[in-house]
């Protein structure tokens, strides 16, 4: 079984409910833009992607038009930190946190979202010195490269094979998987599990609360 000292988590669809909050925040940007509203699943798809890459994928004849990005992420940025109190963490995700760090885990996170955003959050929570290290998308290169997770683990010295990721889309353990390190799958986040399942995981799991138990059968 392989030693595992880093535990990476993926934000919005693992640790935080957010994927609606997300959906409303760009449905909102395009309201303000004039355009026709996609439907939930396709924004929903690119969630975990940072802005640019999302915004390519959703709007690919806009793809060089940085008007539009800048216009669009200012849009999007109004509501989605004006309603931020929506974001909840799902249940047991604080403690299972909580129950890693006291079996001398080391945390980070590996983010889609903004430097921002995330600094944001984890000061309404008190969570500022949580994690060990972050990587937001919009300060390194965006999943699934795996520049975010060579960061990740340069910074606390860790090998590729005593980390793992924990994610609940494609980008997370397509990431994984090109930097070398574990994965585990999170079902219950915005990809269907068909998709995440194609992957090579230690694990995978209906609930966050489930992660301390999985880790006890597949890990040392």
């Amino acid at each position: 079984m392989p030693v595992i000292r880093l535990m990476i988590f993926d934000w919005d669809g693992t640790l935080m409910d957010s994927e609606s909050h997300i959906v409303a925040s760009m449905h909102y940007a395009m309201d303000t833009m004039g355009i026709d509203r996609l439907p939930v699943k396709d924004v929903s798809n690119i969630i975990g992607l940072g802005m640019r890459e999302a915004l390519d994928a959703l709007f690919p004849a806009q793809a060089d038009n940085d008007d539009f990005s800048h216009d669009f992420v200012a849009a999007y940025r109004e509501y989605f930190f004006a309603k931020n109190a929506q974001q909840q963490f799902f249940d047991g995700a604080l403690q299972v946190l909580q129950t890693m760090r006291e079996r001398g885990m080391l945390l980070a996170v590996a983010t889609g979202k903004s430097q921002r955003g995330l600094d944001l959050v984890l000061q309404q929570h008190g969570l500022e010195n949580y994690f060990d290290v972050t990587r937001c998308a919009d300060t390194t290169a965006s999943k699934p490269d795996p520049l975010m997770l060579q960061e990740i683990l340069q910074a606390l010295s860790i090998p590729t094979e005593q980390a793992v990721m924990i994610g609940d889309t494609e980008y997370d353990l397509s990431m994984a998987a090109n930097a070398g390190t574990h994965a585990i799958a999170a079902n219950y986040g915005v990809h269907e599990s068909s998709r995440l399942l194609r992957y090579q995981l230690l694990g995978s799991l209906d609930s966050i609360a489930d992660l301390p138990d999985l880790m006890d059968m597949c890990c040392e």
